[in-house]
């Protein structure tokens, strides 16, 4: 029994050693998007280990009535897919400022905001990361709608 258990346990490190790949260590780039209106972020990752990483961007929207901005942080894990392509999920949060001014209505304010984030990437032989991802946004009272935001980006970056 003792050595079924032990097959399996190194199976399973197997298996997610298989899967584990390594990702650059930093990328910058732009988001675009359209979440509520910001449109593009610029976007920075930081790798910390071999599948996970630290992603960061920083979105603004100046229009004829309405100036926000809004700093997003997440956490991310990665998983190899095939040949280039990974797929990731993560979590964090972020903060913002938006104001409104028109002729019949002036307003501004600030928010918090958690977030979720899902996609796909693919890593090419030269220094270029493409990814399309989804990420919801929960908070945000005063700018988002119903405190729910959402988008769907995709994103371009340098590695380096």
């Amino acid at each position: 029994m003792k050595k079924l258990i032990l097959s399996a346990f190194m199976l399973m490190g197997l298996a997610f050693s298989t899967q584990a790949q390594d990702i650059s260590k930093n990328a910058l780039g732009l988001r675009f998007g359209d979440n509520d209106g910001f449109g593009g972020e610029i976007s920075y990752q930081r790798g910390l280990s071999s599948n996970n990483r630290l992603e960061l961007d920083l979105g603004w929207r100046n229009s004829n009535n309405v100036d926000a901005f809004k700093l997003t942080g997440l956490y991310q894990w990665v998983w190899n897919i095939d040949g280039g392509f990974n797929w990731y999920a993560g979590v964090g949060g972020g903060v913002g400022s938006w104001s409104i001014d028109n002729k019949n209505f002036n307003d501004s304010g600030s928010f918090a905001f958690a977030a979720g984030n899902v996609g796909i990437e693919y890593n090419f032989d030269i220094p270029l990361l493409i990814s399309l991802d989804f990420r919801p946004e929960f908070g945000g009272s005063g700018y988002y709608k119903n405190n729910y935001g959402s988008d769907i980006a995709l994103s371009l970056r340098y590695q380096f």
